[in-house]
């Protein structure tokens, strides 16, 4: 078996989680870490003394016996820093969302492409066990046709000043809609506003309309009291919802739902609405780590050539879907 030698460029919150990650692979080794305030440093040398901390992401690009690149600075900076990864000939995976617009990530597609190394981004939730539940339960038609999909993501921080809530958190459930529903939106609209730093909208409501013509919306909001993490699907045959913070039963099936008849009588044509209502199932799910399963995909992706979930083109829908949201909350900000 060989393994593959991993540099992770970045080293803030989440980037000592994906060392652990990769470094409890038995595919992959993490070797360096570049992170310019190096006081950081200590994070990963205290943990992993064999893991080399340099200041520069050059030290890492230009390192032959490095073959994969994870990535996870902060939005702004993903487009060159993805760009060079690939030129420099790394597989590469960056924390989401891939970049700030469309044209950047089509062209990234595009060098993922030309280069044949892997892209493949974190959009972490597509590994939720729960979620992945529901996903399975929607393919085989136990929910039947999706009517639509309500999501909220709230807490209070962490704030941010270099994206807004849509690219921070709302970025999330884009992702889950366009997974789930094997599309992308045709329609959408926001609004938002902005009460800690001016541009830089904390709060952001969305609403999309899929190709099905299924509607999907999306609270996102760090300035809210209550953390919470929850999805609610309404399909034509049964409804489900998933709360992230119910560990044990995060996925709940409801057979409940309303019919449209149509009646004819003496009186005239009428509309007859019938309703039922059955058992509510709590589903127990797999208890695996998000995050190792997202690695472990990108690890087969690197074998097969190809990322079978959120790959460069997945990614790039739903950058696009946060570009049009960005573009209404200017407009509606006028």
């Amino acid at each position: 078996m060989n393994i593959i030698n991993v540099g992770v460029i970045g080293c803030g919150y989440w980037g000592p989680h994906h060392v652990r990650i990769f470094n409890s692979l038995p595919q992959t080794r993490v070797v360096t870490v570049a992170e310019r305030d190096s006081s950081r440093w200590a994070r990963i040398t205290g943990s992993w003394p064999s893991v080399k901390c340099v200041t520069e992401a050059t030290e890492v690009l230009s390192d032959p016996s490095i073959g994969a690149v994870v990535i996870v600075t902060p939005t702004a900076t993903h487009f060159e820093l993805v760009k060079a990864a690939l030129l420099a000939g790394k597989h590469v995976f960056c924390e989401k969302p891939l970049c700030l617009t469309k044209a950047e990530a089509e062209e990234l597609q595009a060098l993922s492409m030309k280069t044949g190394k892997v892209l493949m981004v974190g959009h972490v939730f597509l590994f939720n066990p729960g979620l992945r539940r529901i996903k399975d339960m929607l393919d085989r038609g136990e929910l039947g046709d999706v009517r639509y999909l309500s999501a909220v993501r709230t807490n209070l921080g962490p704030i941010r000043s270099d994206v807004n809530a849509s690219y921070d958190l709302a970025s999330h459930d884009i992702a889950i809609f366009n997974w789930l529903m094997n599309a992308e939106p045709v329609e959408v609209q926001a609004m938002g506003a902005s009460f800690l730093h001016k541009g830089v909208e904390d709060v952001v409501q969305i609403s999309l309309r899929y190709p099905s013509g299924a509607l999907g919306t999306i609270q996102s909001s760090w300035l809210d009291p209550k953390k919470v993490r929850s999805l609610t699907l309404v399909g034509s045959k049964q409804m489900a919802t998933w709360d992230d913070l119910a560990l044990s039963t995060p996925v709940s099936i409801y057979e409940k739902g309303v019919e449209v008849h149509k009646e004819v009588t003496d009186f005239g044509e009428f509309l007859r609405h019938t309703m039922w209502e059955g058992d509510v199932r709590l589903l127990k799910v797999a208890n695996e780590e998000p995050l190792k399963a997202q690695a472990n995909a990108f690890v087969d992706a690197m074998n097969k050539g190809k990322a079978e979930i959120s790959g460069a083109e997945f990614a790039t829908g739903v950058v696009a879907v946060l570009e049009a949201v960005e573009k209404c909350l200017k407009l509606a900000a006028k």
